[in-house]
Parts: structure tokens; sequence; C-alpha cells
């Protein structure tokens, strides 16, 4: 199999031609797309260096505290994104994100670092980062989805959990439904791509591993392994945050706070 075939500037260039062609179609199409085009693909660019020129630094320091230090740095920046796509703002809802995505994290690389994968060191950068990232990224979308879901929910339902507290039912059993449908909700998009995975486009991990001339069969190996992290990283995490965002809407006396 033909080694990895190297990109140089010249070659970045010639990509960005690609772009220059989309944002060429937008004006003549006159879609308005040209400056959201421009943006992202600066963006991108610039992200996408920083970060190698990063992943380049930690991977040459080898350093299990370096490995811990950008992980917490990954952690936080994904945590304040979903916190921000969650609607109304909730007291201690950046903590209950942060939490919940950190332990459905912790728990899922370690699993798979040490029963799995077993590495020569436990922080080997090869493996914790780039599979960690995976796992953030995607526990990311469904903390937003499941906390949107949630309290959008309950804000649109104060009469009928009322109802259930006046009947006798607790602020858990009042939430329950609520609680459930939204990390329902959360699962979908991962459930849809586990029933559709490698069947309508090859994944995009296997593609990475592919051109890096890694043997198909391992390649789908790591793909299967990945795709069982996220989905548990997924509903663990959305089963962490929904029970902890239900508390913040009742006050200690049971009461559902307006």
């Amino acid at each position: 199999m033909q080694d990895l075939i190297e990109l140089d500037f010249v070659d970045l260039g010639i990509a960005l031609g690609l772009m220059a062609i989309a944002i060429g179609v937008s004006i003549w199409e006159k879609l308005g797309l040209e400056l959201n085009l421009a943006l992202a693909t600066g963006r991108t660019i610039l992200q996408l260096l920083v970060l190698g020129y990063i992943l380049d630094f930690i991977f040459a320091l080898d350093n299990g505290w370096a490995v811990l230090a950008i992980l917490a740095i990954m952690l936080t920046i994904t945590a304040i994104v979903a916190r921000n796509r969650i609607s109304q703002k909730i007291p201690y809802v950046l903590p209950l994100v942060w939490g919940a995505i950190f332990i459905s994290t912790a728990v899922t690389v370690l699993y798979s670092n040490f029963l799995i994968l077993q590495p020569n060191r436990w922080y080997e950068p090869q493996y914790v980062i780039p599979l960690a990232g995976i796992v953030i990224g995607n526990a990311m979308n469904a903390a937003a989805i499941a906390g949107e879901r949630l309290v959008s929910t309950i804000n649109s339902s104060h009469l009928e959990i009322e109802t259930h507290l006046s009947l006798g039912a607790t602020p858990e059993q009042a939430l329950t439904q609520y609680r459930k449908d939204a990390i329902r909700a959360a699962l979908i998009p991962t459930l849809n791509q586990m029933i559709l995975i490698g069947m309508v486009a090859i994944p995009g991990i296997t593609t990475g591993q592919l051109l890096a001339a890694v043997k198909p069969l391992d390649a789908v190996s790591y793909e299967i392994l990945i795709t069982f992290m996220v989905a548990f990283a997924n509903l663990l995490t959305t089963v962490l945050l929904t029970r902890g965002l239900c508390r913040q809407f009742f006050n200690s006396a049971a009461q559902l706070i307006r």
C-alpha cells in the first residue's frame, strides 16, 4: 500500500481554489453566502493550523500533564459552546455541562484505554488526544440538543408540571417524560449514524486512516470502537446533564421556579 502523500502549502493553496469556486458560485447564483464562506474558510485554515502546531508540540513534549492540559482546554471550550446553545440561562448550567461531558469522556476513554487499547503509557498522545477529542465533540452536540430540548419543553409545560405536583408527584416524577424525550432526541443523530454507517458513505475516521495507509480492516476496527465510544458517552452525558438541569427548576420546597 502506498505511503501517505504529504500535502505542502502549495497543495493547500490549490485546495483553497475549491472555496474560491464556491464563493464564485454564490456570487453567480446571488445566494449572499460570500462573506460567510470567506469567514468560514479563514477560520478553518487558522484554527486547524493552530491545532496542528499545538498537537505537534504536545506529541513532541510527550508528557502526561501536557496531554491532560490540552484535554482540559478542549473540554472547557466545548462546555461553553454547549452552554451557549441552551437558550435559557439557567444557574450553574456551565458546571453541569462541563461535569457531564467530563465524567462521560473520562469513563469512556479510560475504559477503552485500559481494557481495549492498552498502550504502553496511559497518556499516549497518539491515542488519548484523538479519541478524547472525538468523544468530547460528540458529547457537546448531545448535551446541547438534550439541554435545549429539556429546557424549552419545561418552559412550555408549567401548567402540566404543576398539575402533577398538586396530585402528589415528586419533581423527578413530574419531569420524567420530558427528560426521557430530551435524551431520546439527543441520541437520534447517533443512532441514525450507527444504523447507516458503512452503507451510505465511508465514515470520516475510516477515510482518514485509509489515507494514512492503514489496512482497511484495521481502519474499520477503530471505527467500530469509536462509534461505540461515542454512543456510550453521548448517552451518559445526556443522562447526567438532564438530571442536573431538572433540579435547577425547583426550589428547596419542591416548588416549580418560573
